[in-house]
């Protein structure tokens, strides 16, 4: 069998330090914020190359209280890619705001500057590309076209820890990037955790007092806001594997590696990268019109392979009130019924990845 990620895998390399960590945490009686807190926010910005970290609960959360510090809420727009996974509009929904798609690029599956203009109103208040699959978006162009229109820019950089575009890691370039720490991301807690890069000191002090209720001091409120910590025993546990990241990543490039190479004669559609990127492959995605097919006999031969996303936003039940058609993203509309992604991870043997290869190979010689 072919595990399609093996995250106990990740655990048993560091379970000497993950263990201490834990059991640091929970000698200390400090269970809420606190110092191990603090040193996970302070390496991981060093590491991104912004002024601030903030931790926080969940990558979700993290979109949604950089809007709520924007002011961002009912009456507004967000501009948001048609294809992603569905938080990156959820955050918006929940602030109040309207979501507004805009089609993707064929190539990279990632939002470009193309397609801005005919989505922007009066209503528009902000832009949140998404760095798909851990490929980085060419945010300049997007950038420039948002400051033009006095527009805010949010890195959806959840699958994207570690990515470089130009030489220079996501998430420090725009007004605040969100992060995941789900457990399967590249870099994971053992539970729910996200967090948020910027480099507005005044701003991320808005956002952690977003965070706790709204408070600075205890039982004073100075505004309407949510319980979304980052748990201490996780963050200890981030900084832990924080020091393994880079590693993992090459790891999983050796893998792509074999991927595009083996198959890049196939009548697969492979990843895209653009000469100034440098993914991190937190997924390795590639299309066909017979990926029912493939994904049945992969299963068949012991592979394990999974689907992201299967059903578009804009075709999900809670968005029919906003009467969007796959017509208007077709290439959107296409990817959802193409996309498959193949087994990859910082723990999986480089024989297995050749193994996928050959079995890809001899399946599509008989579809």
């Amino acid at each position: 069998m072919i595990s399609f990620l093996d995250l106990a895998q990740t655990y048993d390399e560091l379970r000497p330090e993950i263990d201490a960590a834990i059991a640091r945490v929970t000698a200390s009686g400090w269970y809420i914020l606190g110092p191990e807190i603090d040193r996970f926010e302070r390496d991981y910005a060093a590491y991104i190359g912004s002024d601030v970290a903030i931790g926080c609960a969940t990558g979700l959360d993290a979109l949604i209280l950089v809007l709520m510090a924007m002011d961002i809420g009912p009456g507004d727009e967000v501009i948001v890619p048609a294809h992603t996974f569905v938080a990156t509009w959820l955050a918006v929904s929940r602030v109040g705001a309207r979501p507004v798609p805009v089609d993707v690029n064929f190539d990279t599956l990632n939002m470009t500057a193309e397609g801005l203009e005919e989505k922007l109103s009066p209503a528009t208040k902000a832009i949140i590309p998404v760095h798909l699959y851990g490929n980085p978006v060419d945010l300049a162009p997007i950038l420039a076209f948002a400051r033009k229109h006095d527009l805010r820019v949010i890195e959806d950089a959840a699958q994207a820890h570690g990515a470089r575009w130009g030489g220079r890691r996501v998430g420090a370039q725009s007004d605040a990037a969100c992060w995941s720490f789900y457990p399967a991301k590249n870099l994971g807690a053992l539970g729910d955790g996200g967090g948020i890069t910027t480099n507005d000191p005044a701003f991320a002090a808005r956002i952690r007092r977003l965070g706790n209720y709204g408070s600075v001091r205890k039982y004073e409120n100075l505004e309407i806001g949510l319980n979304s910590r980052l748990d201490p025993i996780q963050a200890a546990i981030l900084s832990v594997k924080l020091g393994k990241l880079d590693t993992w990543n090459a790891h999983r490039s050796e893998i792509a590696r074999i991927y595009l190479s083996g198959l890049r004669d196939s009548e697969l559609i492979l990843p895209s990268v653009r000469d100034e990127a440098d993914p991190v492959w937190h997924l390795f995605v590639v299309r066909t019109d017979h990926r029912d097919a493939i994904q049945a006999g992969l299963a068949d031969a012991g592979i394990q392979t999974q689907i992201h996303y299967p059903i578009a936003p804009f075709d999900q039940a809670c968005y029919s009130d906003l009467n969007l058609s796959g017509q208007d993203f077709p290439v959107a509309a296409g990817a959802a019924k193409q996309v498959l992604s193949l087994p990859i991870g910082p723990h999986m043997p480089l024989d297995d990845a050749h193994r996928v290869v050959d079995a890809i190979r001899q399946l599509l010689r008989a579809v």
